[in-house]
């Protein structure tokens, strides 16, 4: 793209006054954003016999204000959108608001107002940031998640999970904030800290509810693979979060009390090289095994410490092992040998049963901890070309420990047996001894959802002393939200503090009971969303079963990796459940996704490239832009910063290069409408000479390269492809041979140029087009104009460009005759004098032909 240069003294480059000289952006961009809200143009009939297209963008969090970095979502959703609008398609493209949750209830209380104000208003701004970038949505079809005609769903959803045996309630240790003042799930820990306000985390033993996403484990696995048309990124990190291990369960028999401590091991070929058990800090033993420890309070305190670095043991794979030795002993089966047993904080209570066998010679982790401690290393595993050892086993001389297969030594009757083998002889003699058996684990945790905050769905539950945990009966839905709560953290929910809320009747005998004060995590609403757009107002169920089995799954989302696992995998869960109620006929949410990387831009606080963001001063607020160089050119240079599933750098000069690119073909297709004949007009590419030639082959390279790269997601290279074309029209406009006219066949071929150029770029810069497409002549908007397909004779050339090479270098290129064969192209080579001063006069020893690219001559001696 172009740079501006720098503008004459004392007038900096794309201000104002100099960017709205360019082209009149403002005098039409609010006529046809009005027009097309007024004709319905984003409206959808989903009783239309058309084919379907469900196209929707993640909903926003209306936190604050959209920066450029969010536009870059919602434009490519809304070329989507448009594309397919022009090819026929009923298009489906909603708007809704993620709008419970933490941001929303923290941002009220620094400002003192209530959230749903805070809320209400930034959907309000959200709204008219939309309408000025010309994002095109069904505005009939708008939810927000805090509005009880939704969260009254969300609520009767809980319930079927409930009736499912699929939400329950239990004393978990969790991840509480203590800023936030709530609990938070495994995946809103980011290095031991709180992803929303960078807090620490504590653990907590607390009575929570959960969603067994555990039910669905294999199920979710499984059916990644038939997300074909998912990045293989996010398909990846599905499976590492779901974690499917086989192995085996094996039974430690204690053997200073009674009982036994079980371990999940991958590699149970190594188990005569345990030499300890190790438990995490979080096992239900450890608290046991402590009670008459001479040094139990010392030590209960170093269990608290490791607990509350539990979520920086999940994402540090270089964390500091510490641990000690709690005096309990365990047998290893193999050996007969009785074996310490350890806490330490390298074990997480997730994997597993929650304690780990060790057997240093053979996990890295092990090794390490093993070394610092001074426990044995016992070599059970021959690495056949490396691996020391002593007659006894000990390896005393060990600098790392060998994780890989080989052949068992110093393991009893298993002596001799590669590991393979091993493993499953191994697994078979546990079982046959009560002793173990094979399993399979996942990494998958159920999901949390409680949260001890107020901005959230109530989880619809009553406590009675008579009748236990009752459920709200679904004509009693919405169990409302109240407005007049202190929302102020305190360490339990407001709701609890609430009188009138808390205190009610039991639905089942009338008596006095108490309602549950806790909310639900917002990602509950996130994941059903996409099925109420179809029937957002239905008073009288969650959506239309039949509507939803025709719309989706969803044939392309679009929206941040960040929500790779949490939103997409939950999403995936309930889509299941539903499926599994006989709700939905199909498995899976949403058929085509893509993911768009960020925008990053130069921080002034710290001079690094950064995500965008008010807290770093890097933020480009769009308003502004919009204001000074039209939405169009926002827009445009958004979707030209780079590939768009790539993050980019956002810089202020590129902006007016793209506006320059607008202006130009303004000029062109504006100011040259008199030369052209009536839409329409058909062009006989068969008698046609040059200029008018090379602009009509131009004219259908690029309809072919914008059309394959705007399937493909390519909006940069498409917006490059039409600069090409742009270009190319300007040059020929200027060619003294060039004389359009209506009633000329230069004129007709300046026509097909044009309306290629204003169809192809209408997703990408949809107010200069529609102008465009007015004034030159068309009636009706663009949008209902179809999408351009190239003529393959059009593309046929007479000639081709031949890069001549001596010795490997390019020498030459010559204009070649298509079809050339190998004797020809080297005769048209050496006819040339540069070909043959570089030959030295001598003739070629050998001559290689790519055939219509390239000769390479190798000289002769």
């Amino acid at each position: 793209m172009e740079r501006v240069k720098a503008g004459k003294k004392g007038t900096a480059p794309g201000t104002a006054a100099e960017g709205a000289k360019s082209y009149p952006f403002d005098e039409f961009e609010k006529k046809w954003a009005e027009r097309w809200e007024a004709e319905g143009l984003f409206r959808c009939d989903t009783s239309s016999p058309k084919t379907k297209y469900y196209c929707l963008n993640m909903y926003p969090y209306p936190s604050g204000d959209l920066h450029v970095g969010h536009g870059r979502n919602y434009i490519l959703g809304d070329v989507v959108v448009r594309r397919k609008i022009m090819e026929g398609y009923e298009v489906l493209a909603p708007m809704g608001w993620d709008a419970f949750g933490l941001p929303a209830e923290n941002a009220a209380i620094q400002r003192g107002i209530h959230p749903r104000r805070w809320t209400l208003d930034n959907i309000a701004k959200f709204k008219a940031q939309f309408r000025e970038w010309g994002i095109g949505l069904d505005w009939s079809r708008e939810i927000a998640a805090c509005h009880p005609g939704y969260y009254k769903w969300t609520q009767w959803i809980f319930l079927k999970l409930y009736e499912r045996g699929l939400a329950e309630k239990r004393l978990s240790p969790v991840n509480w904030c203590p800023s936030c003042a709530t609990v938070l799930a495994n995946e809103q820990v980011v290095d031991g800290r709180c992803e929303r306000c960078g807090t620490e985390v504590e653990q907590k033993e607390l009575s929570q509810w959960f969603f067994r996403t555990t039910a669905y484990a294999q199920a979710l696995l499984d059916d990644l693979d038939g997300l074909v048309h998912w990045p293989e990124r996010v398909r990846t990190m599905q499976r590492n979060w779901i974690g499917r291990s086989e192995g085996v369960t094996i039974r430690f028999r204690r053997s200073d009390a009674e009982g036994a401590v079980e371990c999940f091991t991958t590699r149970i070929d190594t188990l005569g090289g345990v030499t300890y058990v190790v438990l995490a800090p979080e096992h239900p033993l450890v608290e046991t095994l402590l009670a008459g420890h001479p040094r139990r309070e010392e030590l209960l305190e170093e269990v608290r410490r490791m607990r509350n670095q539990r979520a920086a043991r999940q994402a540090d794979p270089d964390l500091v092992k510490t641990g000690f030795d709690t005096g309990g002993k365990v047998v290893n089966p193999i050996t007969g040998e009785e074996v310490p047993l350890w806490v330490a904080n390298y074990v997480l209570p997730e994997y597993g049963t929650g304690a780990v066998m060790a057997v240093p010679a053979h996990d890295e982790r092990d090794f390490a901890f093993a070394r610092k401690y001074g426990l044995p290393v016992r070599v059970v595993i021959r690495n056949e070309t490396e691996a020391p050892e002593t007659a006894s086993g000990e390896a005393s001389d060990l600098t790392a420990a060998f994780t890989g297969d080989g052949t068992l030594i110093h393991s009893g009757p298993f002596d001799g047996l590669p590991s393979a083998e091993a493993r499953s002889r191994i697994g078979r003699w546990l079982e046959e001894r009560g002793e173990g058996g094979f399993t399979v684990t996942y990494r998958l945790r159920d999901w949390l959802i409680s949260r001890q905050r107020y901005w959230g769905a109530p989880i619809p539950i009553v406590y009675c002393e008579r009748c236990g945990t009752v459920p709200v009966p679904e004509k009693d839905l919405p169990v409302l939200l109240p407005e007049d709560v202190d929302f102020q953290p305190g360490g339990d929910s407001p709701l609890a503090r609430h009188p009138s809320f808390r205190h009610t009747r039991c639905p089942r005998c009338g008596g006095e009971a108490t309602r549950e004060t806790d909310t639900m995590d917002t990602f509950v609403d996130s994941s059903w969303y996409f099925l109420r757009y179809l029937s957002p107002r239905d008073d009288e169920k969650p959506f239309d079963s039949d509507l939803v089995n025709r719309w989706l799954p969803v044939d392309q989302y679009i929206g941040g990796v960040e929500h790779a696992i949490l939103h997409l995998l939950y999403a995936r869960f309930l889509t299941k459940v539903l499926a599994d109620l006989g709700l939905v006929a199909f498995r899976e949410p949403f058929e085509r996704l893509f993911t768009q990387g960020m925008i990053t831009k130069l921080s002034p606080r710290t001079g690094r490239l950064e995500k965008m963001s008010k807290s770093k001063g890097n933020v480009v607020a769009p308003r502004d832009l919009i204001q000074r160089y039209g939405a169009d050119t926002v827009r445009v240079y958004t979707l030209f910063l780079g590939p768009p599933e790539k993050d980019a750098e956002w810089d202020d000069r590129g902006v007016e290069g793209a506006h320059r690119f607008l202006a130009r073909l303004w000029r062109l297709a504006g100011g040259h409408a008199d030369a052209m004949p009536a839409p329409g007009t058909a062009v006989d590419g068969e008698h046609l000479d040059s200029p008018a030639l090379a602009l009509h082959r131009k004219t259908h390279e690029t309809i072919r390269k914008v059309n394959e790269d705007l399937e493909r997601f390519e909006m940069n290279t498409a917006i490059a492809a039409l600069m090409e074309l742009t270009n190319t029209l300007s040059v020929t406009l200027q060619d003294a041979g060039f004389t359009p006219a209506p009633d000329t066949a230069d004129g007709a071929v300046l026509r097909e140029a044009v309306d290629a150029l204003l169809v192809l770029a209408a997703p990408m810069a949809p107010f200069l087009c529609e102008e465009l497409w007015e004034r030159t002549g068309h009636s009706g908007s663009i949008f209902h104009a179809p999408i351009p397909k190239h003529d393959p004779r059009a593309l046929e050339r007479d000639t081709f460009l031949l890069v001549v090479q001596v010795a490997g270098k390019v020498r030459a290129r010559l204009t070649a005759p298509s079809g050339a064969t190998a004797e020809e192209a080297k005769a048209l080579a050496l006819a040339d004098e540069r070909i043959r001063q570089h030959l030295g006069g001598k003739p070629p020893a050998k001559a290689i032909y790519v055939p219509g690219k390239l000769l390479n001559l190798v000289p002769g001696r």
